[in-house]
Parts: structure tokens; sequence; C-alpha cells
């Protein structure tokens, strides 16, 4: 599985973005999303942007700098996918596409986070933006 020095983060058209710094295979985990597992009942009550439901009992608190998957942006055309291992309660995020050294990894966020937060303010992604970043 890939590391820390895999990645950089950087200044993106969306606030921080998440490059990569080597070539990954489709299909590729890439990074885990990584924090504190909260139940849902304490995650309703403290929200975050970073909140990753695992099941309806059980999410990921990925607000901690340490959680490199949180620098990856939304993207309405994505190279990479969110996986959630049930086993295993975590979630990877997943090439979709070959990626290569410099490419933005990004994934779809979902409706509901994409109403919530992205809708209101404009989606940034470069699909939207007409391919500028």
């Amino acid at each position: 599985m890939p590391d820390r020095k895999d990645f950089k983060v950087f200044r993106s058209s969306a606030g921080l973005g998440l490059r990569a710094l080597r070539s990954f295979r489709k299909n590729e985990k890439l990074v885990e999303y990584t924090g504190r597992k909260v139940s849902n009942e304490i995650g309703d009550k403290n929200p975050n942007r970073f909140l990753f439901a695992l099941d309806d009992q059980w999410m990921i608190d990925g607000s901690p700098r340490t959680n490199l998957a949180r620098y990856i942006n939304h993207s309405c055309a994505p190279n990479a996918q969110a996986v959630h291992y049930e086993e295993e309660q975590k979630i990877f995020i997943e090439a979709i596409a070959k990626i290569k050294p410099d490419d933005e990894i990004t994934y779809d966020y979902g409706h509901e986070y994409f109403d919530q937060y992205i809708r209101p303010v404009g989606c940034k992604c470069s699909k939207c933006l007409g391919g500028k970043q």
C-alpha cells in the first residue's frame, strides 16, 4: 500500500487538495480514511465536514490532519472512489482510473454531502470549472 511520501498536499481551487507523486494503477488502494471511530449519535451532536459513515451506528471522524485522505477533494469526474470494507470497518480510497504523477486525487462525495456543503457555494472541481484548476 502507498505511504505519505507518494502524495503531496497542495493548494487547489477548492482549498487544499492531494496530488499523486507517482503513478497508480486502476483499482489500486491509495490511502485509508483514518480517524477516531465514533457513534452516529456523537457525530450528529458534533458535526464536521470530515465525518464518514461506516453503517447505521458508526462513523469515522477524519478531521485530524494526520488523515491524509481528508485532503482529497470532491469531483464530478473523479479518478478514485471510497470503498467500505465492512468486515474491517475501514474506508479506503481506491483508483478507478490510472493516475499519473502530479494528478490531483479526487472522488465523488455523494449526493447528501454535495447538497449540504458543496451546492450552496458552487462546485469547484475541474469539470465544473471547465477544466481550469
